[in-house]
């Protein structure tokens, strides 16, 4: 199992990122989680890198990979073979770029971006300030929008993608009773733990949904009752995003109702009639 969560790579982020379990992570290999701490940078080229070890390893075993998680991003930069910058971060430029933020609001990078990138401006989550910040990085030392950096070069492995959904009001319903979840499992300990190490709420790592408003929490600008809402109503809002990246009409992907059936049993069926092993076995 080869982790596409771009939250899921860091290490002590257990209950927010809704990791595998260690007695699921017992049962078959799990790659790229717990991969950096917390304060460590983590690219989408360095994911890339180390996504191709694990299927590697995988192929050179004779195991079938599958590559599990939502952060469409990464799952596509691999499918579809993003040839992406290796641009590394520079931490002066991000802090003048998140103190703009601070002063200004995202509004002006935003029109930056539109005006030197406008390819990448216009499908960029305009709430995701980091990606914002790093397109801008990209520009600024490179004189290359990342549109224009991320050629694309079909891999020469074959690959079957299966989505899994599910209609709106019941994905809503399910997303509210898993924040409540996380709550129950202890999210805020985790969280306070995270600061009492060390690690700042101002860090991309816990700036995702969930660590950044029980942060807010924690510092006593939000009560635990509206952290809540407003993480229910932030991933809520992700969850709309996603069919930017998985759309329901992309003929690449094969779709599971989760609420019509087994999708486990509907999964396999998909995998077993299109995929085989090297040798010819089924998966």
């Amino acid at each position: 199992m080869v982790n596409a969560d771009s939250r899921q790579v860091y290490r002590g982020m257990e209950i927010g990122t809704a990791k595998p379990t260690a007695e699921e992570r017992a049962l078959v290999r799990h790659w790229l989680i717990d991969v950096v701490d917390p304060d460590e940078p983590f690219s989408l080229g360095r994911y890339q890198d180390l996504t191709h070890q694990a299927l590697d390893d995988c192929w050179s075993r004779g195991v079938l990979p599958i590559l599990a998680g939502g952060t469409g991003q990464y799952v596509w930069a691999l499918l579809e073979g993003w040839q992406v910058p290796r641009v590394p971060p520079d931490p002066q430029l991000r802090a003048e770029l998140e103190a703009q933020v601070e002063r200004e609001g995202a509004g002006a990078l935003l029109e930056e971006l539109a005006r030197v990138d406008p390819a990448y401006a216009a499908r960029v989550d305009p709430h995701n300030v980091r990606r914002v910040i790093r397109a801008l990085e990209v520009y600024r030392r490179t004189d290359r929008p990342l549109s224009a950096c991320r050629t694309r070069q079909p891999p020469e492995f074959e690959s079957l993608v299966v989505g899994l959904t599910c209609p709106r009001d019941e994905l809503y319903r399910r997303i509210d009773a898993r924040v409540d979840a996380m709550i129950a499992a202890g999210l805020i300990d985790e969280v306070r733990g995270l600061i009492e190490r060390g690690y700042g709420c101002e860090l991309p790592a816990t700036s995702g949904i969930g660590y950044r408003q029980v942060c807010q929490h924690l510092a006593g600008e939000l009560s635990l009752e509206e952290a809540v809402a407003r993480i229910k109503t932030e991933t809520n809002r992700l969850a709309r995003m996603q069919h930017t990246w998985f759309r329901t009409d992309d003929p690449r992907i094969h779709w599971i109702d989760v609420t019509a059936g087994d999708p486990y049993a509907q999964a396999l069926c998909i995998v077993e009639s299109k995929l085989t092993l090297p040798g010819g076995g089924s998966p």
